[in-house]
């Protein structure tokens, strides 16, 4: 089995007065040639925006770009017409495809946003720009994985790559299995808050760790935990 650890103290990290974020892979000004990317996951960002704060209207091209709120209120808006305010409990994906521009903002002008910025690389180039949010509550099962986004129909939102996104909110001392989706897969396992064991590796709070070349793990919370699983092609 391949694995890779990223503990949370050993990320990039930059302070922007109004954004505060950390970056599990190479972004920005934080480059790690050792952390590019995790197969076809190429960006994990944990971001605070200060109150009425936020990123201008940028481009992205060939990207799957999915957004996920922990506190707060996130502004999007978009070059195809979107504008739209997600809170935690929603998710938001755009498939950046041929080219799209968009705008992240804290929608809030007391409270501070928190969220996930994660960059997923497509199956396939240049398909026709998308957007759309959803709300994830109603697919989220305590002590059991709940599956978020995927490439079919089968869950709340769906991306341009075989990837699935789950999420499990896990009381302390449960264990799970987690069977990996496609042969050739690995999956990323990203700790939101609590602590977990998986198979006899340690991950805590805001830890991140690649496991591939294999089909089965098995994930046990030392903690009240919240995780978040990527499923993503490894080539």
């Amino acid at each position: 089995m391949g694995v890779v650890i990223d503990k949370a103290e050993s990320r990039g990290y930059a302070n922007h007065g109004w954004l505060k974020t950390y970056h599990t892979f190479s972004f920005a000004n934080y480059n790690n040639p050792e952390r590019i990317h995790f197969g076809a996951l190429r960006v994990l960002n944990d971001d605070a925006v200060a109150p009425g704060f936020g990123f201008d209207m940028h481009p992205h091209k060939n990207m799957e770009v999915i957004s996920i709120p922990l506190k707060g209120y996130l502004r999007h808006g978009d070059s195809i017409r979107n504008s739209e305010v997600i809170t935690p409990g929603d998710i938001q994906v755009m498939s950046a495809g041929s080219g799209i521009y968009h705008s992240e903002y804290n929608d809030s002008e007391e409270e501070t946003l928190e969220f996930l910025q994660i960059w997923v690389y497509p199956r396939r180039d240049n398909t026709e720009p998308r957007y759309y949010n959803c709300d994830i509550r109603p697919a989220i099962k305590q002590n059991e994985w709940s599956l978020i986004i995927s490439p079919d129909a089968d869950a709340p939102a769906t991306i341009f790559q075989d990837a699935w996104f789950t999420v499990g909110k896990l009381d302390e001392g449960i264990m799970l299995s987690y069977t990996i989706k496609k042969e050739g897969n690995g999956v990323y396992i990203f700790v939101i808050e609590g602590e977990i064991m998986v198979d006899d590796i340690t991950l805590s709070r805001r830890d991140g760790g690649g496991f591939s070349e294999t089909r089965q793990l098995t994930i046990a919370a030392r903690k009240e935990s919240y995780v978040l699983l990527m499923d993503v092609p490894m080539e």
